[in-house]
């Protein structure tokens, strides 16, 4: 029997070498997907500490149970550039989908540099709008809506190219990049995906930014079309791709 690969986010965790009995901290935690993957990885004599600066974000984490035997995470409300003194440097800081959104993410990077202890891991994962949409056919409502999501991120002032960056951010902050690599999502005619449902998710966004009206993405069929049309093709469509780096703080 074949195990199920690790998705992304788990194996550059694993990889990163995030484990048992680590002291992290998640930036940019949001609902604490990432902060709950942590803990696990970290085990009962670890801690996870998730930050985000939106309280309703914090308020839904806290109220998440975990898994398994792990210590629940804690969230403290905090922005990455004013992280309170009091809780103390880690072992590792990760984030996902958050230094892309950083103004300045050279002195984002730096100032949670500093939260590291010595030879400490510092893991981003973001996802890049470079090199996707890829196909050979045409795939166009695959693209339209794939459109709408870099169109609404861009206008929230997004690094579209933040995977090509990552390797500079990282050195310039001081610290020692050990790995960088990319994965593409990758949709077949029987391989489906979420793109309609993850657009749902951002229908208020993408609406009040202007990028389309409720009648243009037409939420409601908006999976079903796009499930048709790949059902339509014998090619593939890469909508997304993920770029995941880790870099160390120098030891003493």
């Amino acid at each position: 029997m074949t195990m199920a690969k690790p998705d992304f986010t788990t194996q550059l965790l694993i990889d990163a070498g995030i484990g048992a009995g680590m002291r992290v901290l998640d930036v940019g935690c949001g609902t604490g997907d990432v902060a709950f993957l942590l803990s696990q990885r970290v085990g009962e004599t670890g801690e996870v500490v998730g930050i985000d600066h939106d309280e309703a974000a914090l308020a839904m984490a806290r109220n998440r149970a975990g898994e398994g035997r792990h210590a629940l995470p804690t969230f403290v409300q905090s922005g990455l550039l004013d992280v309170p003194a009091s809780l103390g440097t880690f072992d590792a800081i990760v984030g996902r989908r958050v230094l892309m959104y950083q103004p300045d993410t050279v002195a984002a990077a730096t100032a949670l540099a500093r939260l590291l202890r010595p030879v400490g891991v510092m893991v981003f994962q973001e996802h890049d709008t470079t090199m996707a949409p890829a196909s050979v056919d045409d795939f166009a409502l695959h693209r339209r809506a794939q459109g709408w999501l870099r169109e609404m991120i861009a206008r929230e002032g997004a690094d579209l190219h933040i995977g090509f960056h990552l390797h500079g951010i990282l050195a310039r902050a001081g610290l020692v990049v050990e790995s960088v690599r990319a994965e593409c999502i990758v949709q077949t005619p029987a391989q489906p995906y979420a793109l309609g449902y993850i657009v749902r998710a951002c229908l208020p966004r993408i609406i009040t930014l202007g990028v389309a009206t409720a009648n243009e993405v037409d939420i409601d069929s908006l999976q079903h079309r796009l499930d048709e049309e790949r059902a339509q093709s014998e090619g593939i469509y890469i909508g997304d791709v993920m770029f995941g780096a880790w870099a160390r703080k120098p030891g003493h």
